[in-house]
């Protein structure tokens, strides 16, 4: 997606986003810091963002990433506006009748009448077409 020309990049993003660099043929992934660095545009280079937390607001975090040409010149930016949802399972964990949000034994299991944990029943047959 690099305008002709283009034979670096540059990037830049909120305090909230997570920007890894990952290139063709290697295993390892570069953590991008927030700005001030270059790297040479390679066929295969991939950017991976993502966030760690919910948004306050929407569109609250940005990345963007400027291209340049042979001599440094900036050809041009595109960006993307990001909000992170948070999604949490709430579950009664205490099998008390309660749903609760936070409650401190959604993390683990115990069998039994005493016994805590969510217990979960999936449907996973066809029953429409």
């Amino acid at each position: 997606a690099a305008p002709v020309g283009a034979v670096s990049f540059g990037v830049k993003h909120s305090e909230g986003v997570s920007v890894d660099l990952v290139s063709r043929g290697r295993e390892e992934v570069e953590p991008v810091p927030s700005t001030g660095m270059r790297w040479p545009l390679h066929e295969g280079t991939i950017l991976r963002f993502s966030m760690s937390q919910a948004s306050t607001e929407v569109n609250d975090n940005k990345v963007t990433v400027s291209f340049y040409g042979e001599e440094g010149k900036p050809i041009t930016q595109a960006g993307v506006f990001l909000t992170g949802i948070g999604i949490s399972l709430d579950v009664d964990a205490d099998r008390d009748g309660v749903v609760e949000r936070n409650s401190p034994n959604k993390a683990s299991w115990t069998w039994g009448p005493e016994g805590h944990g969510a217990i979960l029943l999936v449907s996973c047959d066809k029953t429409t077409p």
